[in-house]
């Protein structure tokens, strides 16, 4: 394992920006696949869920156990100066840098630090994302393919070598193009984003879960030797399969009495919204399909018309 520096931006007013990466196998050339965790600064869990795949990498390469002529680079986090000073995104001015790929090395600040990163990792064979949702809640691990370029379909197929419980797909929008998976896959990369259950805050057993799950991948793939056991066969869907279970014409506590994983029946009760002053019941949210929750809300207040849970549909 080799520490190195990514990218590295004189900063005015403090000491130097330093985006740092752990490098395995090779030494020179294109990386065969890289990993990245965070991109903004409250995605603690997906630079946590990053530095422990480095640590188990190293293991791998110790024992000999990395495939002659791989290369394997993992920055953990991309964004330290958000992270240090707990902004979500850049101090400066708001920006956020994963709507700034490919970047532009003679651009706005964050265009520069997109375009350090993207030309450490341009060129991969694979690029896995550890990801975060703007959707404030709780989340099923997963893995999720964007439409963005011709490898979509077989980046589909790659992605079950996860063996996470969802493969989802969802077409590419404007909002998109902007972003890491996006440039990847516009130059041909096999681009997976990876989404474990938390964001601000450390789930460890997800983290395990999605770590995992990155090994599976690598082993399977051929990069390194031997496998990871466990994960399952995911459901194949896409986005658009989800069912949204909203509040109607109430807003105020939302007591939840469902998980992410959790199967529920049609009809089943999911959760309860409460008055914010007497605590008495204004809606009771309902499966309106069988299936398993995907997505539950865990903010204590929700508003009209507000999504509080979503659901794999059974087939």
């Amino acid at each position: 394992m080799r520490r190195l520096t990514v990218y590295r931006l004189e900063v005015p007013y403090r000491e130097p920006l330093r985006v740092e990466g752990f490098e395995f196998g090779e030494r020179q050339g294109i990386p065969t696949c890289s990993i990245v965790g965070s991109m903004r600064g409250d995605e603690v869990q997906q630079a946590y869920a990053c530095a422990r795949v480095v640590e188990r990498l190293e293991h791998v390469e110790e024992r000999g156990g990395l495939r002659k002529g791989v290369r394997i680079l993992v920055i953990p986090c991309a964004n330290p100066l958000s992270m240090n000073v707990a902004s979500r995104f850049w101090p400066a001015d708001g920006t956020d840098i994963n709507r700034r790929f490919p970047g532009d090395a003679h651009g706005e600040t964050t265009e520069r630090v997109a375009a350090g990163i993207f030309g450490a990792v341009h060129g991969s064979a694979f690029g896995i994302q550890f990801a975060s949702f703007n959707q404030q809640g709780d989340f099923l691990p997963h893995v999720r393919v964007t439409r963005a370029g011709a490898v979509s379909d077989e980046s589909l197929d790659m992605a079950e070598d996860f063996r996470l419980p969802c493969v989802v797909s969802r077409e590419a929008t404007p909002f998109d193009t902007g972003t890491l998976n996006y440039s990847w896959q516009e130059w041909g990369t096999h681009a997976f984003s990876v989404y474990s259950r938390t964001t601000d805050r450390i789930d460890r057993p997800s983290a395990t879960l999605v770590g995992n799950a990155v090994m599976r991948f690598l082993g399977t793939r051929g990069l390194i030797s031997g496998r990871v056991s466990g994960g399952a066969d995911g459901v194949r869907l896409d986005e658009a399969e989800l069912v949204d279970v909203r509040t109607e014409g109430s807003s105020g506590y939302l007591d939840g009495q469902v998980k992410p994983g959790d199967f529920v029946e049609k009809g089943q009760e999911l959760g309860l919204v409460l008055d914010a002053f007497d605590a008495h019941v204004r809606e009771r949210l309902v499966a309106p399909v069988a299936g398993r929750i995907f997505f539950c809300r865990v903010k204590a207040l929700v508003q009209q018309r507000m999504v509080a849970y979503r659901i794999v549909p059974m087939r």
